[in-house]
């Protein structure tokens, strides 16, 4: 096939954006990963070596404090397998800022990693851990054999830390993304049945849940292609676009940086190589002091994934 699902996704007719208020700093610690998921955007895997080094960790601690920075949202990979991890965060709550990490959960049993629950509890991390079904079938049939008996065990330490108890301050939010290529249900409902179904099987809570499309971009789009559901599934977004979502879609309010350093609009135009704003390639150390208040955002097809029905985004449904 001559054209791949990221050339195709880039002319677009989806409509021109532009930055608000910059209060997150998303970075991408690298693509290694204990476990390789079908839907992975970013493809990460035990095979990757791609990770960041501390001189652009420090370029970016030097940024939050430039820029006022609110939230530092660390993802991957499974980025607590990154060797200066603790030191990040630490460095990086010392400076007065939230902390999230978007966490794999089965890293928490992973041999070597049982420091992990621990430190993200010790530093009041906000935790948003991938669990893509409540069925053990649809889990492992996506991420891979063993993982949602390892996510549910993973869970139970989290608990244990006084993650998703009540009054602990200590919050642990669910995700959902759905196995086939359709748009997932109403984040509510189906956040009902998790905490109901997941504390009666397992005694697990947790916050909250939220609900993500899969974007049509790396490992997902390329297994789309293979089924001959690329097109259809475009379609399904692009039928499901709501404007009144596009005030809110994460883009607005962070930047996202690769394990190099170099800033994108958002995670998933990282994985397409689109440069904030579209221009070219921009190192953060170039940003530290600019505002990028009303810049322009790079656009492309699969934002659409972001606006279609209740919205998806960093933080789940959007309405």
């Amino acid at each position: 096939m001559a054209e791949t699902a990221e050339t195709l996704a880039l002319s677009t007719d989806f409509p021109a954006i532009r930055r608000a208020r910059l209060h997150t700093l998303q970075m991408n610690l690298g693509y290694l990963c204990n476990i390789a998921c079908t839907h992975c955007h970013v493809e990460a895997g035990p095979k990757r070596t791609e990770l960041m080094d501390w001189a652009t960790m420090q370029t970016a601690l030097d940024f939050m404090s430039a820029q006022g920075i609110e939230t530092l949202d660390v993802t991957g990979g499974s980025p607590e397998m990154n060797p200066h991890f603790r030191d990040f965060m630490r460095a990086a709550r010392a400076r007065g800022v939230h902390l999230m990490d978007r966490c794999n959960p089965t890293i928490i049993v992973e041999p070597g990693y049982d420091w992990v629950a621990p430190f993200l509890a010790e530093q009041g991390v906000k935790i948003v851990a991938s669990l893509p079904c409540y069925s053990a079938d649809n889990v492992d049939a996506q991420r891979g054999k063993g993982v949602f008996e390892a996510s549910i065990a993973a869970l139970k330490i989290l608990n244990e830390q006084g993650y998703g108890q009540p009054g602990s301050g200590l919050t642990l939010n669910l995700v959902y993304n759905p196995v086939g290529a359709h748009l997932p249900p109403d984040q509510a409902a189906l956040e009902a049945d998790y905490h109901r179904f997941l504390y009666e099987q397992f005694g697990i809570v947790f916050n909250n849940l939220f609900t993500l499309a899969n974007m049509p971009i790396k490992r997902y789009a390329h297994a789309l292609m293979r089924d001959g559901q690329y097109g259809d599934y475009m379609q399904l977004l692009k039928d499901a676009y709501r404007r009144d979502n596009l005030p809110d879609v994460m883009c607005r309010g962070l930047v996202s940086v690769d394990w190099q350093g170099y800033v994108y609009d958002c995670d998933f135009n990282q994985m397409l190589d689109l440069p904030v704003g579209g221009g070219a390639s921009t190192h953060l150390s170039a940003l530290i002091d600019a505002d990028l208040t009303g810049a322009p955002i790079a656009v492309a097809d699969h934002c659409f994934g972001c606006t279609a029905g209740q919205g998806s985004s960093c933080g789940g449904a959007l309405n």
